[in-house]
């Protein structure tokens, strides 16, 4: 008969409380929580929120077939409102409650500009930020782990369909008065310059409002032949609709991050012609196979389910967080997940490419132009 003295008994019950002591943040035997920093109120709220079904739309249908390592994954999503304020608030709520293993499809540029320093400082994996800001790309920030293109390949889009194969000589912007609105106007300018060419005019309006009249008035001084907008979806439905009851019909182009199915609603029936920049494939297009999955775990997650470009890329920010779950080891860390974010250097998700790898963290840089048609519906182009 073995006999267990006192010390023996103390080393044991430390032995098999290593484990759980030595548990990561925001992972627990069952569960592996993220948490989402987003708007899900105001004007820009269909963005925050379409991210948010898109990833519980992946997160449910992994869930279904056990999790990873029998782990269910969870989201956590806060509201900001698109306000910069907000954000800081929320993130250091998260860093004080210590509870989560990662954040996941923030929305906006000025508010992950005030976001990703704090994550990066606390050493929290940020994933998928929804976005094109360049900042987000730097590498040095080896928490970051980005999924679309940038703002400088959507505007680039935008100039070779206006410049290279419309022939359009004459072009304006507006743009929202921030990081976000200026780093669109920085990307059309240099598009502009490579072909030697400049902005005829620019009109801004401020963050969360809908004040696009003076913005207005200066375009329809110069008559350009396109308007190319950076913003969101009710400044930029606002000043198309303003603009048409005056008449006023250049070439409309705008940007992935207007949030497309809001700008269509927004707009219905006046939206027709519209040019939208994409970061992710058609999302009716079932002919693609990570469209078709999408779509089945859509279904899944609500029924009724619509469609629409922002829920696809919540989708596959969801994919890849799952991804690299799945490659991060049986109890996963923060650093052993990151490790395996780098290590996608060609994830077929199924007619759509992930590649990360040295020096590179944005895993997309493919560029989609998309158009809206009289009924409020879109086509590839």
């Amino acid at each position: 008969m073995k006999i267990f003295t006192l010390p023996r008994i103390a080393a044991s019950m430390a032995a098999l409380a290593l484990p759980l002591s030595a548990q990561e943040v925001g992972v627990t035997p069952d569960a592996i929580a993220f948490s989402q920093i987003a708007a899900l109120d105001g004007p820009a709220a269909q963005l925050g929120l379409g991210m948010q079904k898109g990833l519980l739309a992946a997160f449910q249908e992994i869930n279904a077939a056990g999790g990873i390592n029998g782990r269910q994954l969870t989201l956590d999503s806060r509201d900001d409102g698109y306000e910069p304020d907000r954000s800081i608030a929320q993130i250091n709520k998260i860093i004080e409650e210590d509870a989560f293993f990662a954040i996941i499809g923030t929305v906006g540029t000025p508010t992950n500009l005030v976001l990703q320093p704090l994550a990066t400082e606390a050493e929290i994996p940020l994933l998928g930020p929804f976005t094109g800001a360049g900042f987000l790309r730097n590498t040095e920030n080896a928490n970051v782990y980005n999924v679309r293109g940038t703002y400088d390949a959507e505007t680039e889009e935008w100039i070779k369909q206006l410049v290279d194969v419309d022939g359009l000589t004459n072009i304006a912007i507006l743009y929202q008065d921030d990081g976000f609105g200026r780093v669109g106007l920085s990307g059309v300018e240099a598009a502009l310059t490579r072909r030697g060419m400049e902005l005829s005019a620019s009109g801004t309006y401020t963050r969360n409002t809908t004040d696009v009249k003076d913005a207005l008035v200066a375009m329809m001084e110069v008559n350009p032949q396109a308007v190319v907008m950076v913003g969101a979806y009710q400044p930029i439905g606002e000043f198309i609709k303003l603009a048409r009851t005056f008449s006023f019909t250049p070439e409309f182009v705008t940007i992935s991050f207007v949030g497309s199915q809001a700008l269509a609603d927004e707009l219905w029936p006046e939206g027709a012609g519209v040019l939208i920049s994409q970061v992710v494939p058609f999302p009716w297009d079932d002919t693609i196979k990570i469209v078709a999955e999408y779509q089945q775990a859509m279904n899944s997650y609500e029924e009724y389910a619509s469609y629409d470009f922002v829920s696809l890329e919540g989708y596959i920010v969801g994919r890849v967080a799952i991804e690299a779950l799945q490659n991060a080891g049986q109890d996963p860390t923060r650093e052993s997940y990151l490790a395996a974010l780098k290590g996608l250097t060609d994830l077929d998700l199924g007619g759509l490419t992930i590649s990360y790898g040295e020096g590179d963290n944005q895993g997309i840089d493919t560029i989609f132009m998309t158009r809206l048609l009289p009924d409020g519906f879109f086509e590839p182009l």
